[in-house]
C-alpha cells in the first residue's frame, strides 16, 4: 500500500506498489544510490547492495563517511534503476526511456548481532554473484571488524515502470522520421583471468551464473 512518502505522484499511472514486483527490479540490479542529509549538504552516493525478505543490506569501510552518517539514525533514501530502451519519438517533447525504478525511503540500522552481519555479507555477495560466498574466503576476524553492515527495512517502497513507444501527438504522425525504442541492457564481455590464476582453474559456477544471466 502507497504511502504519502511512495506514492507515485508524476504521472501516476506508472506507479507500482506490488512487493512481488518491487523483490524482482531490485533482484536483477546490482547498484543502488543513496541519498542523505549530511552536515554539509546533500549527498547522493552508489553502493552495491543486497535484498534478504523485506530487508536491504548495504556493507562497507567501517570508516566510509555514508555509512558513519547513516548510523546516526537519520532518514535516507534509496533509488535503483534499470534502462531498458531509448524511446525515440517524433517531436523532441515526447523523447524518453523505458524504465524500472524503486524508490525506498526509510532509516537504516547498524547490523551489531554476529550471525545477522555474516548474514548480511554474505547477501551482498551473493546479490552480485550467485553462490560465490561458498566459493571464496569467509571475512577474517579483523575484515569483519573493518566492515559495517546497514540495513533498511522495504515496508516505505515503491516502483515505477515505463514502457512502451513514443507518445506522439496525432498531427505529428505522418512526419517521415524515424520514431520507436531502442533496446538497451546489460551485457556480460569477455572475461579477464587474474595474471597470478594458477593454471587449470575454472571458471567458477557463480561468475557463469552471472554471464548467462546477463545473457537472458
Amino acid at each position: 500500500m502507497a504511502t504519502d512518502r511512495t506514492k507515485v505522484r508524476r504521472i501516476p499511472e506508472r506507479g507500482v506498489y506490488d512487493r512481488d514486483e518491487i523483490n524482482q527490479i531490485l533482484d536483477s540490479a546490482f547498484l543502488c544510490h543513496v541519498a542523505f542529509n549530511a552536515d554539509h549538504g546533500p549527498v547522493v552516493l552508489p553502493t552495491l547492495f543486497g535484498r534478504h525478505g523485506d530487508t536491504l543490506y548495504i556493507h562497507g569501510s567501517s570508516g566510509a563517511h555514508m555509512l558513519r552518517e547513516m548510523r546516526k539514525g537519520i532518514p535516507v533514501s534509496v533509488a535503483v534503476t534499470h534502462v531498458d530502451g531509448i524511446v525515440v519519438a517524433r517531436s523532441h517533447f515526447h523523447n524518453s526511456i523505458n524504465y524500472r525504478s524503486v524508490v525506498v525511503f526509510g532509516t537504516a540500522t547498524e547490523v551489531t548481532d554476529v550471525q545477522e552481519k555474516m548474514l548480511g555479507l554474505e547477501v551482498v555477495t551473493n546479490h552480485i554473484l550467485p553462490g560465490r560466498w561458498d566459493e571464496g574466503r569467509k571475512p577474517s576476524t579483523t575484515e569483519f571488524t573493518q566492515t559495517m553492515v546497514m540495513k533498511l527495512s522495504l515496508d516505505e517502497s515503491s516502483a515505477k515502470v515505463r514502457t512502451g513507444g513514443p507518445k506522439d501527438e496525432a498531427e505529428d504522425m505522418d512526419m517521415t522520421v524515424w520514431a520507436g525504442v531502442l533496446p538497451v541492457g546489460l551485457r556480460p564481455g569477455e572475461l579477464v583471468p587474474d595474471p597470478a590464476l594458477k593454471d587449470g582453474v575454472p571458471v567458477s559456477d557463480s561468475v557463469t551464473t552471472l554471464i548467462d544471466r546477463l545473457k537472458s
